[in-house]
């Protein structure tokens, strides 16, 4: 007895003591007994008391003892009933942290949601590849840990770590912003010195575990103080900025800060270097919270939508506006009361180590008010604030502590228990701690169920990195904490994976992997263009269609803005029987077009491709056109039409100086053409003298147009607002109708004109040298016309593979990609197509489709690499997207002018493969073209049957505007060729 109460000196009272009568009535018996029992157990006062009522009493005394048991029982029972919480409970707390996560993400209720949902501009993890020495900072409580971090790669791959641990006093904690960070330089300088390298400047990772919101990885703005923190003129302050001038003031060293990141996040870097399923980090500690990787297309507060970035949900806030109030306790309430930031990190204060002990003391003080513990006396260490540690509920509810160990601890805070009273403590530790266990796995639940939503599967498998001494140390946390998350996300299969390191090491491979980044950004960076920088070359472009429109500019200007001779997009009232050619690339469009009016308008189209071979570009013009002239013949032998004369529209896809609508000048070729002898004649007179020399059958051709003009007419059949008309392809180009007043080069100043800008040689004077990278200029010098059609060489199809290609070469030789690998492969010209980019840039199948088609180039690329080739790809398509959104703004607001309006609405006729095929092109375009001209409602329509179409419908105008002569003479009424052009003028057109 006196060994199972752990003491050296018993006192104890035998109550009750009965035998026989004859040996309780002997004189001697019980003093031998007395005297026998002391001498066996020398250490025990024991005093024997005679029962003097008998058994009969001792019944009715266990009857009132079990009475009062169950009274207690009941009211200890409603006391803890609220903390019990049920699986549709849970539940409830899982949607409503579902709709907050949702609410944070959004931009328009983001300001004000509880759950932050903060962009840490973290959007990679380690691949294995990161090397070399970092310093990390790692403040999140009462202790600053500052951290050496050498990091080895390749095959030995591994991290060693010399770390120490500073402490932070109350009244530094609490003091000014500037003796904190000075504080802190103090135990870095300290750091430094006794690791003896003061005089180097290393990269280094800040885990601040504050509410932070960041602008970039290198950038945080303390949002509030938690965790007992209230250091003055640190709220609203850049965190980073205030680390840099607390060193300034020390002068003694400088660092290279790289990144500020959430603790969280670090214990997610952290385990994600040995585990890459590792997307989501929660810490249960001190604090509470969870990041996780989440989409950017979900990110609406931040531009861009590829790829992931991990967002700090600073999920303690949850239940701020009221939303969990229904599970929220009167101790809760008492808690939050007396804490330093009342009514905020509501959720926190219901499952952090931080407040958990404080909510059992407060549960304690009301069982002591109601007489059911401590003989009903509270004492003056129980009213003491935070006397009740949360490591005491760790101790209280471990399996192997006996009551009388529970007793002892309770002893230590001055409280003087019972056996009884220990089974009572116990029992208020084990509710407060599952409580918050289940409520920290509703939560997670929501994430988790998240995550396998974003990645449209039906069954989810993931890891959890998970750090703090809530998770670690108690005896029950974890277990009841993935029991709910089982529960509530049934098809999610969640790995935990404790970090053995600590959120200092997840800095440090932050800073790490930020610095590859960095490296690959340095590439990159000139490829992102900002607002302000796309709004200049608005403005440079509407000054070169300016000069283009101007006769006496025109000859040197680089946008050439060409009269077309198209005055009018189609009415509605346009019919009859044309043939269309569409010659723009390697192959070759033939069509016959129908256009009747029966009951509504009608348009029935038959067509044919034929190729162009590369020797027939590349050789001379007469070659090419007959050509043209053979492919037309077998058409119109293979449609029965080769004695019919059908008027033509010809659709010829490269800059042509015209006088008129059936006259096209070849300016010159692009799109790899080099046909000889065909720049600066007339591209319809060539093709009538190829179809003569066949005399096999004839032509009229009425019309030479643009295949951006052949877009415009095609959409302006669909919607008679159109009135731009967008080539993204191969090449690129746009046309509008412009205002005859503006236009110098022709005659008149009535009506409209449609105007081929021929934007691709924008730039070919140097306006454009300041966005030009290094990747643009091999591109120009290894085409076959360097120097020209630079802004062309910067956005179209054609050569957005190619670029990207030059990109991975450098990277690689870098020893950014493939671990230094370069094969044959990656070095020819022209083997990373665009259509590769479009592939990679899928949403779902991207990066598989990215390791497909790196190994078909030789590479054995990682994850990782997979990663930053897709990268790569995004920014280079979304530079050209910006580009082409920035050149059409300009059009869009000559428009607006013209009109004199102060909202333009306007239709935006597209066609060519890029905008068609590139997952992600359109929406850019779109996007950035809204952003750059807000006062403008445009609708993109897509060009469905091609610009061949549109060459007919030029035709169909053109023969409709035509005088009642040459209708006679096109039904055949009418023979004479002068008659034909004399009223087949421009100014009739």
């Amino acid at each position: 007895f006196a060994g199972g109460h752990g003491c050296g000196q018993l006192s104890a009272r035998v109550k009750c003591l009965r035998g026989s009568k004859a040996a309780l009535c002997s004189p001697r018996y019980a003093k031998r007994l007395h005297k026998v029992v002391r001498r066996l157990v020398p250490n025990c006062d024991v005093r024997f008391l005679l029962s003097t009522n008998g058994s009969a009493r001792g019944a009715a005394m266990v009857t009132a003892v079990a009475r009062r048991l169950a009274a207690q029982r009941k009211e200890i029972d409603a006391v803890l009933e609220p903390f019990l919480l049920s699986p549709e409970t849970l539940r409830e707390v899982k949607n409503k942290m579902r709709t907050e996560l949702e609410y944070g993400l959004k931009r328009e209720t983001q300001g004000s949601a509880t759950v932050k949902m903060l962009p840490t501009y973290v959007c990679g993890t380690p691949d294995g590849t990161e090397k070399g020495k970092f310093l990390a900072l790692d403040l999140g409580g009462t202790n600053f840990r500052v951290l050496l971090v050498k990091i080895r790669s390749g095959r030995r791959k591994s991290v060693r770590m010399y770390n120490k641990i500073f402490a932070i006093p109350l009244e530094i904690m609490q003091g000014t912003g500037e003796e904190l960070f000075d504080h802190i330089v103090h135990c870095i300088a300290d750091f430094l010195e006794y690791m003896g390298i003061k005089g180097a400047r290393l990269p280094l990772g800040f885990t601040f575990s504050f509410p932070c919101k960041q602008a970039s990885i290198d950038k945080g703005t303390l949002v509030g103080w938690t965790k007992g923190f209230k250091a003055t003129d640190c709220e609203g302050e850049d965190v980073v900025d205030m680390l840099r001038e607390a060193i300034k003031r020390r002068n003694e060293f400088d660092l290279d800060i790289v990144a500020v990141v959430n603790d969280t996040v670090g214990t997610m870097m952290t385990c994600g270097y040995e585990d890459p399923n590792c997307e989501i980090g929660l810490i249960a500690g001190t604090g509470s919270n969870v990041c996780y990787m989440e989409d950017m297309k979900n990110i609406e507060i931040v531009e861009g939508n590829e790829g992931k970035m991990c967002i700090n949900t600073e999920w303690g806030g949850f239940g701020d506006n009221g939303c969990i109030d229904n599970i929220r306790t009167e101790y809760d309430k008492e808690v939050d009361e007396g804490s330093l930031n009342p009514g905020k990190q509501r959720y926190e204060k219901m499952t952090s180590g931080m407040y958990l002990g404080e909510i059992v003391r407060q549960i304690l003080i009301d069982l002591t008010k109601r007489g059911l513990l401590f003989r009903g006396q509270i004492s003056e260490s129980l009213r003491k604030r935070g006397i009740f540690e949360t490591k005491f509920l760790s101790q209280i509810e471990s399996d192997r502590l006996a009551l009388l160990q529970v007793r002892q601890i309770l002893q230590q805070l001055g409280l003087d228990s019972t056996c009884e009273d220990s089974i009572i403590v116990k029992e208020v530790c084990g509710a407060v701690s599952r409580r918050a266990a289940q409520l920290c796995g509703a939560g997670l639940a929501a994430i988790v169920e998240k995550k396998r939503e974003n990645r449209g599967v039906e069954h989810l498998q993931i890891t959890v990195g998970v750090d703090g001494t809530l998770y670690k140390l108690h005896p029950h946390f974890s277990r009841v904490l993935q029991e709910t998350v089982k529960e509530l996300a049934p098809w999610c299969d969640v790995t935990f994976m404790l970090s053995e390191d600590g959120s200092g090491k997840g800095a440090a491979l932050i800073t790490a992997v930020a610095k590859r980044l960095r490296n690959i950004d340095k590439y990159l960076y000139a490829m992102r263009l900002s607002d302000e920088t796309l709004i200049d070359i608005m403005a440079r472009f509407r000054r070169e269609m300016k000069n283009g429109l101007s006769r006496d500019f025109n000859p040197t200007a680089t946008v050439k803005m060409l009269p077309t001779f198209v005055r009018s997009i189609p009415d509605g009232s346009e019919k009859g029987d044309f043939i269309a050619l569409d010659l723009g690339g390697s192959y070759f469009r033939i069509l016959r077009v129908k256009v009747s009016h029966e009951k509504k308008q009608t348009v029935q189209m038959e067509s044919e491709i034929y190729n162009t071979p590369e020797d027939i570009m590349h050789g001379s013009g007469t070659r090419l056109f007959d050509h043209v002239a053979e492919c037309l013949g077998d058409f119109m032998e293979k449609q029965q039409i080769k004695d019919k004369k059908l008027p033509v529209g010809f659709t010829f896809s490269f800059p042509c100086r015209q006088s008129k609508l059936d006259e096209g000048v070849l300016i010159t070729w692009t799109k790899r053409f080099k046909a000889s002898g065909v720049e600066g004649a007339d591209v319809v007179k060539l093709l009538n003298r190829a179809i003569k020399k066949r005399g096999d059958y004839d032509a009229d051709i009425m019309a030479v147009v643009n295949d951006t003009v052949g877009t415009m007419m095609t959409c302006g059949f669909d919607d008679q607002r159109c009135e731009v008309g967008l080539i993204i392809g191969t090449g690129t180009n746009a046309c509008y109708m412009e205002e005859m007043r503006h236009i110098d080069l022709v005659e008149g100043d009535e009506g409209r004109m449609c105007i081929n800008t021929e934007w691709g040689a924008f730039g070919d004077d140097g306006s454009l040298e300041d966005i030009r990278t290094e990747f643009d200029r091999e591109i120009d010098r290894g085409s076959l016309n360097p120097g020209k059609q630079l802004f062309e060489k910067m956005v179209s199809g054609l050569y957005m593979g190619e670029l990207v290609r030059l990109i991975l070469v450098k990277m690689a030789k870098e020893g950014l990609l493939f671990e230094g690998r370069i094969t044959p492969e990656l070095l020819t010209k022209g083997k990373f197509e665009t259509k590769h980019v479009s592939a990679i840039e899928k949403s779902k199948e991207g990066l598989s489709k990215a390791k497909d088609i790196l190994t078909r180039l030789g590479v054995e690329p990682s994850h990782e690499d997979c990663v930053a080739v897709q990268h790569v790809c995004t920014i280079v398509s979304f530079r050209s997207a910006n580009l082409v959104a920035a050149t059409l703004g300009a059009i869009l607001c000559q428009l607006r002018d013209n009109k004199g309006v102060g909202r333009l609405r306007t239709t935006v006729g597209v066609d060519g493969s890029l905008y068609k095929m590139h997952p992600q092109y359109a929406r850019r375009l779109h996007k950035t073209t809204r952003r750059l001209v807000p006062d403008s409602d445009v609708r993109f329509l897509l060009s469905e049957s091609g610009s061949g179409k549109g060459a007919a419908m030029v035709t169909a105008v053109a023969y409709r505007l035509a005088d009642p002569l040459l209708l006679a003479a096109l039904r055949g009424q009418r023979k004479g060729r002068g008659l034909r052009r004399r009223c087949f003028s421009p100014a009739t057109v």
